[in-house]
């Protein structure tokens, strides 16, 4: 059992933990009072999580538990069960979409990571052929043919906390591990929720930051982006080997 508290300050750090724990499959008892099953790999998730709220300014404490009275050891398996059938992975978008190639995408004007990363992964994985126009933020009116990303009423945007690179990765239904790993920096990158917390993140953030300060080109931050997520793809096919 894990009883944590978190102080005040940053506001992000509750929706980190808070996610954290929904990852590791752990049951809430009580407000800031978490279960998992007692194994050598549960304890060890939580004094990983203990650690870092602890760094972060906040206290944990970690116990094995047996529960007298209120509620018992079937109530909790359940509990457990439960949640895990409901944290198991949606099921990916049932028919994925397809393009003819050479389409033109449309996106707004001054690009960034989100933008950068879903321009690669386009080109790369979903239309060889295609086109990119940046459009201003305001004014904006689609041609025929086109495909919005990343940008008002688009095609393939943001949808719930999917970042769009997200998005497009479960619309075509592309399921490729190391394509996983990079969504999951470009994810944390742009929502800055820390929802994955790779340890890549802070330096592709940092290689991305200095790319769009050297230039105003979106044409030419694409073409230099691609290079990045294309050698961080290469790293994670590297390390599911």
């Amino acid at each position: 059992m894990l009883v944590h508290r978190l102080p005040p300050k940053p506001d992000y750090l509750r929706v980190k933990v808070r996610r954290r724990l929904a990852k590791l499959g752990a049951v809430p008892l009580r407000n800031s009072v978490y279960v998992l099953p007692d194994t050598d790999e549960a304890l060890e998730d939580f004094q990983w999580l203990a650690r870092e709220i602890e760094a972060d300014g906040g206290e944990a404490m970690i116990s094995e538990a047996r529960f007298i009275s209120g509620v018992n050891d079937d109530e909790i398996r359940g509990l457990l069960r439960e949640h895990q059938q409901e944290s198991v992975e949606a099921p990916p978008h049932e028919v994925a979409d397809s393009v003819e190639p050479g389409r033109t995408w449309v996106t707004r004007q001054g690009v960034k990571v989100d933008r950068i990363a879903s321009a690669w992964l386009i080109r790369t994985f979903i239309d060889p052929g295609a086109r990119f126009r940046f459009a201003p933020a305001k004014g904006y009116r689609p041609r025929s043919g086109e495909l919005r990303f990343d940008m008002f009423e688009a095609e393939y945007t943001h949808e719930g906390d999917r970042c769009t690179f997200e998005t497009l990765l479960r619309r075509f239904g592309i399921r490729d591990k190391a394509l996983r790993g990079v969504a999951e920096v470009v994810h944390d990158i742009d929502l800055r929720d820390e929802k994955f917390g790779r340890d890549e993140t802070r330096g592709v953030s940092s290689l991305i930051e200095g790319l769009v300060m050297s230039t105003t080109d979106d044409e030419d931050r694409v073409a230099r982006g691609a290079a990045v997520f294309a050698d961080l793809y290469a790293f994670y096919q590297k390390q599911i080997r």
